[in-house]
């Protein structure tokens, strides 16, 4: 494992310093004023996160090459599993039916016996209970169905887990955790408990989870390169981290016993509880000699997306405001040097973001000020776009994989489809990342200002997006971009091409906010099979 480690930091150090020396010829020329250095160094530290995007694409697209077919079953668990799903303030309608397909599912295979149903509310009333009884009462063994309410929101999610492991769960070896937007194949989740029963020494066992087919552009667009990206990512990691894999919340099988002996998570310094739970109770297990293991099998386990820019923007800043505290963990006694990278990777994720945004500023600063020496655009566009193919890496390497096999571009409607959807993702990509720079940014300045975070329930169903809600939202954005491009715009027109793909988002927030909830939109995309998840094709899309 050590020699796998060493290829993935070189290779992010290849690719960091390879663009550090390209930025830094491109900029010297006519040498350096106070623009320049800024946008030197913003784009140096930015670039630390760059040199790893590239590392985990090229290292995950040679183990998918390399990477065997899975069985097509796998045999009933000997031992009970508890299926612990948590909600707070959900719609029960839009919860439950996956949950009864998973049940209904794991009784045809013969394994309905072994598993039990826990849904563990930390809901503000109980309006969910009638829908959840007659769920219950459905069922053909109601008592192997349970609903337990906490009075309190005490510690999150990774609270609400644990009261449950400390109180309900005796006769259970292990738990599949789910979220209220989780949805798992039969195949999938005996896929875990075999894995989970044939090495002792996991605490931790998770699938790759990918986004439910959906109807509404955004999720669609977001989905098609999350899939191809995180196919990749997740191969890269289960090769060079082992054992020592990061956990991402949910659709995980969790062995009980370590879980609630290794697992309970301290306060923070302010005495806060921990918003973001995951890779810090991974690390926290793997401390304690137990392994953490990821799979990265793409089928058979889903997540809903959020339904448009709003909710998407929202999640995003939830999760910034859960890395971010891990700053303060770094230090924590009883971690292992993966752990610590873990956390390290997850603040680096959001860390970073403020950096992008600065090194716009700079370039504008630099291309409206500087008369001795002009923004030399061309040269820097070029670096730019080898920026932009290392920090994409691992969803164009996905994309490569798909066109390079028949099977792959068969299950996704064929090449033409295929092509059609990575152009539009793309664009979608770099109107969209230009929008969440600005957002993540602001929310890291308040956040280190002391702004205290909150974790609000999330809208999950399909809508569209008002001119006036986008423009309530997306105004700063827009002020931003057009103060930007007015900078390179008083450079010439060539400074202007520059920065359209790097921060045209910005000026076109609002209109793209509007446009990817819009119900034709999403509409014509499902009826052209367009940006379609392979799922979609052997089941159509649920209104």
């Amino acid at each position: 494992m050590k020699r796998r480690r060493s290829i993935v930091v070189c290779l992010s150090l290849f690719m960091a310093g390879l663009l550090w020396w390209a930025m830094h010829r491109a900029l010297a020329p006519g040498g350096w004023t106070v623009a320049k250095a800024a946008a030197m160094g913003s784009f140096a530290l930015a670039t630390l996160w760059v040199g790893v995007c590239f590392a985990q694409g090229v290292v995950g697209l040679t183990a998918l090459l390399r990477r065997r077919t899975a069985p097509s079953s796998f045999p009933v668990p000997s031992a009970r599993i508890a299926i612990a799903v948590t909600v707070r303030n959900e719609d029960m309608g839009v919860v439950l039916p996956s949950l009864r397909r998973l049940l209904d599912g794991l009784d045809a295979a013969g394994a309905g016996d072994r598993f039990a149903l826990f849904v563990l509310s930390d809901s503000s009333d109980a309006s969910e209970e009638p829908a959840i009884e007659a769920f219950r009462s459905a069922d053909r063994d109601p008592n192997r169905i349970r609903y337990r309410r906490r009075a309190d929101n005490d510690r999150f999610k990774a609270g609400n887990i644990m009261a449950f492991l400390d109180n309900e769960a005796a006769g259970f070896a292990s738990m599949l955790v789910l979220d209220a937007d989780s949805a798992m194949t039969p195949r999938a989740v005996l896929r875990l408990a075999q894995e989970m029963e044939a090495n002792p020494h996991l605490a931790i066992v998770q699938h790759l989870t990918v986004g439910l087919p959906a109807s509404s552009a955004f999720p669609r667009l977001f989905q098609f390169g999350m899939r191809a990206g995180m196919r990749t990512w997740a191969a890269a990691l289960a090769w060079w981290q082992g054992d020592e894999a990061c956990y991402w919340g949910h659709n995980a099988m969790i062995r009980i016993a370590p879980f609630r002996a290794h697992a309970r998570l301290p306060l923070l310094p302010n005495g806060r509880p921990i918003l973001s739970h995951d890779q810090i109770e991974a690390a926290l297990l793997a401390g304690a000699g137990w392994g953490v293991r990821l799979l990265p099998e793409e089928d058979g386990s889903f997540e809903a997306n959020p339904p448009a820019l709003p909710e998407f923007m929202r999640r995003e800043l939830r999760w910034l405001a859960g890395n971010l505290e891990y700053r303060f963990l770094l230090t924590m006694p009883g971690l292992r040097p993966m752990g610590r990278w873990q956390l390290i990777q997850a603040i680096l994720l959001f860390g970073c973001t403020p950096f992008y945004l600065i090194l716009l500023f700079a370039a504008a600063w630099a291309a409206a000020t500087d008369n001795v020496s002009p923004f030399p655009a061309g040269p820097v566009l070029t670096v730019m776009l080898g920026w932009a193919g290392a920090i994409y890496a691992p969803k164009l390497l996905g994309y490569v994989q798909i066109l390079a096999s028949p099977r792959l571009r068969a299950s996704y409607g064929g090449c033409a489809r295929v092509l059609a959807g990575i152009a539009l993702e793309t664009a979608f990509a770099l109107l969209l990342d230009a929008v969440s720079v600005v957002g993540k940014t602001g929310t890291t300045i308040r956040l280190l200002l002391g702004m205290q975070p909150a974790w609000l329930p999330q809208n999950r169903g399909d809508r569209g997006v008002s001119w006036r809600e986008a423009t309530r939202l997306l105004w700063p954005h827009t002020a931003i971009g057009l103060a930007a491009f007015g900078a390179f715009a008083s450079a010439g027109w060539h400074t202007v091409l520059w920065a359209a793909p790097l921060a045209g988002g910005l000026v076109l927030a609002i209109p793209f906010c509007v446009a990817t909830a819009h119900p034709r939109f999403g509409a014509w995309l499902q009826a052209h099979a367009i940006a379609a998840m392979p799922e979609e094709r052997v089941a159509p899309v649920s209104p």
